[in-house]
């Protein structure tokens, strides 16, 4: 089994519900009522997304490459 890292942004709404989106895979959102609920189903979803992406024989986006940089202001 292949490991495939994605970038998640998650954000808290007005209500306080944690949003999880998966920037690479356009559509792939998931929500949780805590930020780790938010994480477990985006990860979920992600491996739902690339479960069909190989039924369809789709092609799946590489894994992400990331830096931190930091800033003095």
């Amino acid at each position: 089994m292949q490991t495939l890292k994605f970038r998640i942004v998650i954000e808290q709404d007005e209500d306080g519900i944690y949003i999880a989106e998966c920037p690479s895979l356009p559509g792939c959102v998931s929500q949780g009522k805590t930020r780790e609920e938010g994480v477990r189903n985006i990860t979920d979803a992600i491996r739902g997304y690339i479960q069909s992406l190989k039924k369809h024989d789709e092609p799946i986006p590489p894994p992400i490459s990331e830096d931190v940089v930091e800033v003095h202001a």
